[in-house]
């Protein structure tokens, strides 16, 4: 169980990390290819500083890794923390169709009480 594995605010960090369009659009560009921090800003229409900020955000949830490249910083998509919030939407998944199920059966159960 994913969860069971990570407390709250590892939780919090990859869903918040995950909650913004730039972001997602990073690390969807980065799995396939590294990316300088400049050569990520010029794909949006926004500022080398908030772009670096969206990487930063990125990193600590555990999304993508920067290494050295020369004088550059390449950033690059980590599959696994992909792999752990995909993990992490699937229990979420099991709990309500487990949860949907119960409702079904209880439904599906005849009355034990009498009208009066």
């Amino acid at each position: 169980m994913v969860v069971g594995t990570m407390n709250e605010e590892q939780v919090d960090l990859l869903f918040h990390a995950m909650a913004d369009t730039t972001r997602r659009d990073i690390v969807n560009r980065t799995m396939t290819e590294d990316y300088s921090v400049s050569a990520l800003a010029r794909c949006y229409t926004m500022s080398f500083a908030a772009v670096q900020k969206h990487v930063a955000v990125l990193e600590r949830a555990g999304f993508v890794t920067k290494h050295p490249n020369g004088r550059e910083q390449l950033v690059r998509a980590n599959p696994g923390t992909v792999r752990t919030a995909h993990g992490l939407l699937e229990e979420l998944e099991e709990l309500w169709r487990d949860r949907i199920d119960r409702m079904g059966e209880i439904l599906a159960e005849p009355e034990t009480g009498e009208a009066e």
